[in-house]
């Protein structure tokens, strides 16, 4: 009997051997382009296989030098080939790389901060362009201030031959992903060689990809959709990809589809929020011309799937090629690597009708398609074959019925090895058996579904996790945030929580306020809620409702019951003093009036350019129509966060302003030039218009007294010029009490009534102070 002859890719005992094996039988590959802006027409940077193997053994002999095998790597970089370098090259190194996100200008650290406190790297990888900022971010990280740091890009590979084979495995940790969290709870997910080489096999098989398939991507490369399904899928299957930035998508989604269209792609995909901004924006003029013919799988995940925005996308882009079939609707998270379920690609998107009254009874009856009172479910793929998905009782542990909604616990070799340094998390998470028959572990994945005639359906969150365009925010951090941002908020007088709205999940806070606070006062809440959660958290605030003292939906024991929150705050039940509501209807008529005559003035503003008060003037009536308000309700002066805009109305607001100017702007332009006249001016080349300090006069007489120095030393600050960094870069110098000042835990109490007490973990020290 002859024997089965190896496969090099299936049999492979980690990513560096399918690499290593791809490099030397096929070095003439083209595996990557990067085109930066999006309007590429064949001048974007690529990289081959070969030429991705060379920089990442290059790489791997300056960790294996520092002896970094086996110790964690931070990735810092901008959208690009880099960080795809950087990452392979760890991979040969058996260093584990944590990528995470390039830190913004004038934004806060939280979340990286507590990725380097929990992962403790070695090391800090970037570009040249970046390395510089390194310094700037350890002010805030003071971690990273003794690590090694490498501009990876500089390295060349003249020392590629003097890599050595770390003999890496399938039980090796290949990196640590950070889930998507909000701020401080974002968890480490390890991720083995074996996790990696399983959930590449099965998006291999789901998507039915091959070598001649061609790929469009824009997730972020640190969020795993963007990593493994975009670029390992690449690498996994021989195929060629070509990488966009995420912020050239989000100022202009038409990128996405003109990258498709022109590279004749096969594979692309992205949250449900991208389908939905394809059709809200783009313009038939833009759409003319596209051939999405090829496009033979639409991969949708990482947020609720809404058969909506599936007819919606048909009904635009069905004239230009796209098929309905195209859609692959899957299910997956950080903790399973990626994908659990998803596909066959064969078989159009199934779509389900159900009782919503029998579901609030954790019960599935189907309804019939045309009752509008029915819930519309689209289902999430199905399960392969060597993973097992239970629907449990996550109360009981025990599976639920055929007809039951549980918890969706998963198990097979796609599932994670746990939470980087949290092992009860990882008990809790990881762990899970059936209480009657002790099958396990399970990972519990806090999702809510049911399995229909083989098809995995998810009908929502066991926790109280929010996701807002495929990104986890937890309520915690966002109540933590608000609770903070004026004194008039009571301490744990608050919740957030999501509700649908024009056809997305939308965040609403709602919050106890002191007995004081009216008329004026409320306003002034509503407005330091909208921008504390713009600026840290980088979100739009749908709702907001203050409510009376007292009034909160909690238990018994005081603590806050979010799922009655939002059920009162729908049902009205709330007892409200003040409340904000971002309209999805239709922007007031005077400010579509006035974006429309801002536009027609300036359509052709001649050789110099519009004037500061003509981009003054469009910026206000581009703000009022986002926002839904007059014009007239636009300050000039208040900052955007003060607006509530998100991260997204943001990049958005710099695309129309760089397509309304016909010149390419910076996406961060409206956190580098923070209001619209400072924006204005910048973007005339004026001055800032701010007034000189008057100086003091002399009074003609020299003094007795004589200034010979000056003390100034401030926490985060030990000089004036350290104070200034602070000042002009927006640091923060307040933090959790030090544990060598003294033990927070003993003297922490909430009550801020409670004797020899604090009722705050955090302050401001001077250093070196005995």
């Amino acid at each position: 009997m002859r024997p089965h002859p190896r496969d090099p890719i299936l049999d492979a005992a980690s990513f560096v051997e399918i690499l290593r094996w791809r490099a030397t039988h096929q070095p003439e590959r083209c595996a990557l382009t990067f085109d930066a802006g999006g309007e590429d027409e064949g001048e974007g940077t690529a990289l081959g296989i070969a030429a991705l193997d060379r920089r990442a053994r290059a790489l791997a002999a300056r960790l294996q030098e520092l002896r970094l095998a086996g110790e964690r790597a931070l990735l810092l970089y901008p959208p690009g080939l880099d960080f795809v370098a950087a990452f392979v090259g760890c991979l040969y190194a058996g260093a584990v790389a944590v990528p995470a996100y390039l830190p913004r200008v004038n934004r806060p650290m939280t979340r990286l901060r507590a990725i380097v406190a929990e992962a403790r790297p070695g090391a800090v990888l970037t570009t040249s362009a970046q390395a510089p900022d390194v310094p700037r971010w350890a002010e805030q990280i003071p971690e990273l201030a003794g690590l090694h740091h490498l501009a990876t890009d500089a390295l060349g590979d003249d020392r590629a031959d003097d890599w050595r084979d770390p003999g890496v495995g399938r039980e090796t940790l290949a990196f640590l992903q950070y889930t998507s969290g909000s701020t401080a709870d974002s968890k480490g997910v390890m991720v083995t060689h074996g996790n990696l080489l399983h959930n590449s096999a099965l998006i291999h098989r789901c998507f039915e990809s091959t070598p001649e398939g061609r790929g469009v991507f824009w997730l972020p490369l640190y969020h795993d959709m963007g990593l493994i399904g975009g670029v390992l899928q690449t690498l996994y299957c021989g195929g060629s990809s070509t990488l966009l930035s995420p912020v050239a998508f989000l100022q202009r989604p038409i990128r996405w589809l003109r990258a498709i269209s022109r590279t004749r792609a096969t594979i692309s995909g992205g949250p449900n929020f991208a389908y939905d901004l394809c059709v809200r924006k783009t313009t038939p003029e833009q759409r003319a011309g596209l051939d999405l013919s090829l496009w033979s799988v639409a991969f949708n995940g990482a947020e609720p799937i809404r058969a909506e925005t599936l007819d919606r996308f048909v009904e635009a882009f069905g004239p230009f090629g796209f098929r309905r079939e195209a859609f692959l609707p899957c299910f997956g998270l950080a903790e399973g690597t990626l994908m659990v379920s998803g596909g066959p690609k064969s078989a159009p998107p199934v779509v389900l009708a159900v009782r919503p009254e029998a579901l609030a009874r954790d019960r599935v009856a189907l309804a019939p398609a045309d009752d509008p009172r029915a819930r519309v479910l689209v289902g999430s793929g199905r399960v392969p074959d060597d993973h097992v998905v239970a629907i449990v009782d996550p109360e009981a542990r025990t599976r639920c019925p055929a007809d039951g909604v549980g918890e969706i616990w998963v198990s097979g070799p796609s599932v994670a090895q746990g939470y980087w340094g949290r092992p009860e998390a990882t008990e809790r998470s990881f762990r899970g058996t059936l209480a009657d028959s002790g099958e396990g572990p399970f990972l519990r994945t806090g999702d809510l579904g049911f399995l229909h005639d083989g098809e995995l359906f998810v009908t929502g969150r066991l926790k109280d996790l929010i996701i807002i365009r495929g990104r986890n925010i937890y309520p915690q951090d966002v109540e933590w945030t608000v609770e903070r941002c004026h004194p008039a908020l009571r301490h744990e007088g608050g919740a957030a929580f999501a509700v649908e709205a024009g056809g997305e999940e939308r965040l609403v806070v709602i919050h106890e306020v002191e007995r004081q606070a009216k008329g004026e006062g409320v306003e002034a809440l509503l407005r330091a809620i909208r921008q504390a959660v713009a600026e840290e958290h980088e979100l739009d605030v749908h709702a907001i409702a203050l409510l009376k003292p007292a009034s909160l939906p909690k238990t018994s024991s005081g603590k806050v019951q979010r799922h009655a929150c939002r059920e009162a705050f729908l049902e009205g039940r709330l007892e409200v003093v003040g409340s904000f509501v971002q309209e999805v209807a239709e922007a007031a008529p005077a400010a579509q009036a006035a974006e429309a005559e801002v536009a027609s003035e300036a359509a052709a503003p001649g050789p110099a350019g519009p004037t500061a008060r003509a981009i003054r003037d469009w910026l206000v009536a581009r703000l009022a129509t986002t926002l839904r308000v007059e014009p007239s309700a636009i300050d000039v002066r208040t900052p955007f966060a003060g607006f509530g805009l998100g991260s997204l109305q943001a990049v958005g607001l710099a695309g129309d302003l760089q397509d309304w100017l016909g010149r390419p702007l910076s996406p961060t332009l409206a956190y580098e030039y923070p209001t619209v006249e400072s924006l204005a001016r910048h973007l005339a080349g004026e001055p800032d218009g701010a007034e000189a300090t008057p100086g003091v006069a002399r009074d003609g007489e020299d003094d007795r007294i004589a200034i010979i120095g000056i003390g100034c030393r401030f926490p985060g600050a030990d000089g004036p010029e350290a104070f200034w960094r602070l000042l002009r870069d927006g640091l923060e110098a307040v933090g959790e009490v030090p544990a060598d000042r003294w033990d927070v835990d003993a003297y922490y109490d909430p009550d801020p009534r409670a004797p020899g007490k604090l009722n705050t973990r955090r302050g401001g020290f001077l250093d070196q102070v005995d």
